[in-house]
Parts: C-alpha cells; structure tokens; sequence
C-alpha cells in the first residue's frame, strides 16, 4: 500500500473526516467502506448521527465496533451545520476534510489530498469532483486552474487573485472555486472559526458560508483536479420543492446577513482597501444573486422584473434545463399561466424521466410548436453552448433567451435586495 511521505519526515498527519448523516440507510454503508479502505493511513473517522429515526444510528454502531478508527456521535436533529459543528468539536487531526454521507470517495481521494498539502505546504487543498446521476458519471474542475496560489507569488499563482475571484470568476454566473467543504482538505486551524462561526439557521449555502471565510485565512492553497470524490446527486435532490419563492427567500436572507457581517469582520482585519481589492461585496452580491435567481426562476411578479428578455410574456415556451432553475420556472408558469409551456428539454431528459419528469431530449425541440426557448442557467458558458445546440436544431438566435443581469454592480444588489426584501424594504 502507497503512503504519503513527507518532505520533513516519515510521519502522516493525522486526518479527520467528518461524516454528517441523516435518513441515509440506503447509502451510507457504501460512503463509509469507501473511507475505511483509503490507502491513507491515519484517518481518524467521526461520523455525526444527526438524529436519524431510519436505520442508521445502528449502521454507524456497526461499524464502530469493526473498525477502532471510526467514532460516533448520535445526536438530536439539528440539521446539517449542526452535524458538522459537532464532528469538528469531537476530531482531533491536524487535518480535516469531510464527506456527505450518500456519497462516497476513491481509495486514494484522501492520499491524493495530503501529497498535494505535503507538495505545497497548502493550508487548503481543493479537488475537482465527480457528479453521479444513476449510472452517468461526469467530472467536473473549478473554474481557477489547477496549481498552487501563494501570498508569494513566487514560481505560484497569486493567492489574492484566486480570493478576488473566489466566490464569483468574470462571466456571470460561475464560482472560481466551488462552494462545498466536502471536496477540500482543510488546515484545522483554518477552518475552526469558519465552521463554528456558522449560524445553524443557514440551510441554502451553507457549505459557501465555510469555505470562503476558510479561504481568505489561507497563505497558501492548492488547486488539484482530483476527481475521486464521488457526489451521487440522488433522485429526492432531482426534484425541488415547489413551495414558492418565499419560504426560500427567508433562508436566502439568513445566508446573505451572515455574509455581510463576515465582510465586516474581514473589513476590520484586512482593511477597506485589501476588501475593495479583493471584490468581496461584488462577489457575495453575484453569489446571493445567482441563488435568487436559480430557486424564484428569475421574476419577481410583483415588480414586472425577469432576467429574460420580456418578449416571452403571454407565449408558448420551451424550457431547456431541468434542474433547480428549469423547475422553478415550470412551477411557476404552471401556477401563474403567466406562459404556455409547450416542452421541456435537456441533454440528461432520461435521468430526469427516471424522477417522472416529463422532460424530451434536445432534439425534440424541431417538432415543438413554440416562440421561445428559455435557457434555464445561470451560466453565461452554457447559456452559450445550449444557444450552440439549439442552432443545430434549426432554432434562430431570435427565439432563444438566457439569462441577463445588470452591468452595473449597484444595481444587481439592488436586485438582491428586490429578491429577498421586496421593493420598500432593505438589507
């Protein structure tokens, strides 16, 4: 078996992984076999029973008593940053990095991360991924390239330049390093406050609410393409909630108000400067932003506002995208009647047939009736590539809209605000 050596000795750094779990017996035995056969050796596992009333709090003890590694907590439900809070009070490595319990890693996802660290003196390592829908398997890379990013910037790329670009890289919308705290290997110090500091009322970007403040803590990190982290997007996560725009807006401005005030904190110890330098306000306004926009299905109905082009009102529409966007903008043409959605197609249509979502295959669009096609994404890149597909289709760039916000900054967060406060009310 391969272990890590490091440059100043023979010794490996004692790692800690989180494992949060909850109503997940149908998965965690798989998440936890593929940690206890890590070819890196010293783990120490904790895995945080959040409550469960399935069969997991047995599952767990099952395997404590296998394995001297593995500690578990069992404790009263109190949602996912309570459970990482937890295993992060009861770990003790030098290193920690963490796994949701329905997914699971590679053997040497963990050894990857620590030779990484040991190559660079990192106080952050940041994989890549790989995204499981059923039996498709895609990896997917952050948007900064792969290296490391040193306050040096000496033979490295420039640190402050991966934190300027952190949250929000150029294009809207697209992170320069991805939001979850399960693909990354954290310094323990680094990370501490950024997790503990979390309010455990935050249940949208609570992974974001870590790791960038984790981030900004750092004087070196590396960027790795490691994709040995599997993250199985499961078939009850396919399919949103249907609620409305409003109950999510109430969690949308807990996550914003918790960010403002880091922004306060990192204003009081770096400086207005160093903050301004850095885009942090611009970068939290474009991240809240793209969230708002994804989970209300881009209007706001009291207001007359859509990030699509108007010309769409009262028409037949196709929706091309069914993820969270494309559901929530189904959803509410459906309530509303504000449109007629005809179709409803994207290039994984069987995954979400599989859900029993009545979504058609690309190509389906040459026999649809329609005016528009709305591109369901936040992405300008795939805004751009689904225009490229459409084409091919023999659908005119007159009939296909995406997704545009302001240029100005000032006023996307005055969108923001309209989002989450409504027109009389403010931040």
């Amino acid at each position: 078996m391969n272990t890590v050596q490091s440059k100043e000795s023979n010794q490996n750094p004692l790692v800690s992984v989180i494992v949060p779990v909850y109503m997940i017996d149908r998965y965690v035995g798989i998440c936890i076999e593929s940690i206890i056969h890590q070819t890196y050796p010293e783990l120490e596992i904790i895995l945080v029973d959040d409550g469960s009333k399935d069969r997991c709090p047995e599952i767990l003890d099952l395997y404590a008593s296998k394995d001297s590694r593995i500690k578990v907590i069992h404790k009263e439900n109190g949602g996912l940053v309570s459970a990482r809070k937890a295993g992060l009070l009861a770990s003790s490595g030098e290193w920690v990095t963490y796994v949701d319990g329905d997914d699971w890693i590679g053997t040497q996802f963990i050894e990857k991360l620590v030779r990484a660290q040991q190559e660079t003196d990192a106080d952050m390592v940041c994989a890549a991924q790989t995204r499981v829908i059923f039996d498709k398997a895609v990896e997917l890379y952050n948007a900064l390239p792969a290296g490391l990013y040193s306050k040096e910037e000496k033979g490295a790329f420039s640190l402050s330049g991966l934190q300027s670009r952190m949250m929000s890289c150029g294009a809207f919308y697209r992170p320069g390093i991805t939001t979850y705290v399960w693909n990354k290997l954290f310094r323990r110090e680094v990370l501490y406050d950024a997790q503990m500091n979390v309010d455990e009322k935050i249940s949208i970007g609570e992974d974001a609410a870590v790791t960038y403040p984790a981030l900004l803590k750092c004087n070196f990190v590396a960027v790795t393409e490691n994709t040995e982290y599997h993250y199985r997007q499961r078939e009850d996560s396919m399919l949103k909630q249907s609620e409305g725009f409003a109950a999510e807006a109430g969690k949308l401005r807990s996550l914003l108000e918790y960010l403002l005030v880091w922004e306060r904190q990192v204003k009081k110890e770096l400086g207005e400067v160093a903050v301004r330098n850095l885009h942090i306000p611009e970068q939290i306004t474009d991240y809240v932003l793209s969230i708002c926009i994804m989970r209300s299905g881009g209007r706001l109905p009291e207001d007359d506002y859509s990030t699509f082009d108007k010309a769409y009102y009262g028409k037949r529409v196709v929706i091309y995208s069914a993820g969270t966007f494309g559901q929530q903008l189904v959803n509410r043409f459906r309530e509303t009647g504000h449109c007629r959605v005809v179709g409803w197609i994207d290039d994984d249509y069987w995954e979400y047939r599989r859900c029993c979502m009545n979504v058609d295959p690309v190509e389906a669009v040459e026999t649809m009736d329609f005016d528009y096609v709305l591109v369901a994404s936040v992405s300008e890149d795939f805004g751009k590539e689904a225009a490229d597909r459409l084409a091919g289709h023999g659908v005119t760039p007159r009939r296909i809209l995406t997704v545009t916000v302001p240029n100005a900054m000032e006023r996307r967060g005055d969108l923001v605000r309209r989002f989450l406060y409504g027109n009389h009310s403010h931040a």
